[in-house]
């Protein structure tokens, strides 16, 4: 109970100062108007689309991407698929496919399926100075290579990475959808952005990310290993004094909408949340050294205290049975006042998070989720169960893929 209230503690600051950090930096006056902007060599653009299994999805991609606006002489698009994938072969060669999107198969290997393999196999086919990643459901705006482009020339040189927005377009479709959305609006529009205000490292999203290729080489690409492979990736970036930013381009995604295949999916993030915290751990005083004392608390907060609060959250949730009138059995250990103070404390990060989720959905295009946020507590006892099925995979298959399932709903963004 002290671990969980512990890391209830942890999570809650992070979450306060980000949300301080965010409306801070809201309220900061919006800059003038650039003037004319200089000309410059517009560089060639490579993004990586892996593909696994996407009987659905594979026509409607080649749809959004069309698109895109930036010069297609500059744009090269590569489908990333596993040589043993029929399905999506099978999609993809009765797709007609303009010149500016190629196919790589990447080979099998000792059972080993994964999104980061099939990246690395792909990068060295690229011929971009400038490497995206999306995802087969993505539906990016039109100019968002553009934005990437533009930033990539304006940046310092230590700018690394280029994080872009990610949203849903089907978050009317049910009340999983709408809760999802709530969530990823709350991530998305307070809280990482208040993480990236405060300076502390941002794990990276798995898609909308765009990277300096030669900064991506230096680091060897992705860990071939890991289910989380952009969290990680973030992380080694700011050990190496590299910088992440957030762009204002926003992608739309399709929100998993089933329970079941949404439990396997937030598994896959936690399990691959835990292998992240533990392969950084693994020496804790160097990891203090690269990131420093905030970064370094900043990286136990999102990485292991998400998954605790997750694994823990029944404990937690027992202290509501003391607004029925029962006494708590954690009293009779820790004494009636600290029990009470742990009791406010948990109620008290409860109001917050409804807030921020609240403040989350009061722009135009999610209003119509703010009645759901009081509903979100009946959420995340899924991803309760979920924890338990990345404890359990984390011990008998670490690097399994559970595959999440595109184009479920009609609605195609």
């Amino acid at each position: 109970m002290l671990f969980a209230f512990i890391t209830l503690l942890m999570s809650t600051a992070l979450k306060t100062a980000a949300l301080i950090a965010r409306l801070s930096q809201m309220s900061e006056p919006t800059p003038p108007p650039a003037g004319p902007r200089k000309a410059f060599p517009m560089p060639k653009v490579s993004v990586l689309v892996p593909l696994l299994r996407e009987e659905e999805i594979a026509g409607k991609l080649i749809q959004r991407l069309t698109r895109l606006t930036y010069p297609k002489s500059l744009l090269e698009v590569v489908l990333v698929l596993e040589e043993s994938d029929t399905i999506t072969r099978a999609t993809i060669a009765r797709t007609p496919l303009p010149n500016w999107i190629s196919v790589i198969e990447v080979p099998d290997a000792n059972n080993l399926t994964t999104k980061p393999r099939a990246l690395n196999y792909a990068l060295d086919f690229c011929r971009g100075s400038i490497i995206g990643v999306w995802d087969a459901e993505d539906a990016p705006e039109p100019d968002q290579i553009e934005k990437v482009v533009t930033r990539f020339q304006d940046a310092p040189e230590n700018v690394a990475c280029l994080q872009g927005v990610l949203d849903y377009y089907n978050s009317r479709t049910n009340w999983l959808s709408r809760c999802f959305a709530i969530e990823y609006a709350t991530w998305w529009r307070i809280v990482l952005p208040g993480v990236a205000h405060l300076g502390l490292v941002i794990p990276l999203g798995g898609t909308t990310l765009f990277f300096r290729r030669k900064i991506l080489e230096e680091l060897c690409g992705w860990d071939a290993h890991n289910v989380t492979e952009d969290a990680d990736l973030g992380i080694r970036l700011a050990r190496k004094g590299y910088v992440t930013e957030l762009i204002s381009t926003v992608t739309h995604e399709e929100a998993n909408c089933r329970a079941w295949p949404w439990v396997k999916q937030r598994s896959r993030w936690l399990k691959g949340f835990l292998i992240t915290w533990m392969v950084h751990m693994r020496s804790p005083r160097a990891l203090l050294r690269d990131l420093g004392f905030l970064r370094f608390m900043g990286v136990q907060t999102l990485l292991l205290a998400t998954f605790a609060q997750f694994a823990c959250a029944p404990l937690l949730w027992s202290f509501w049975i003391t607004l029925a009138g029962f006494e708590h059995p954690v009293s009779v250990t820790l004494g009636a006042p600290v029990t009470a103070f742990m009791i406010w404390i948990f109620i008290g990060s409860e109001i917050i998070n409804l807030l921020v989720s609240m403040i989350a959905v009061s722009r135009r295009e999610h209003r119509h989720l703010m009645g759901y946020v009081l509903t979100t507590p009946f959420y995340y006892p899924m991803a309760a169960l979920s924890a338990y099925k990345a404890i359990k995979e984390m011990v008998v298959e670490p690097f399994y893929w559970d595959k999440t399932q595109h184009g479920v709903t009609t609605c195609t963004g």
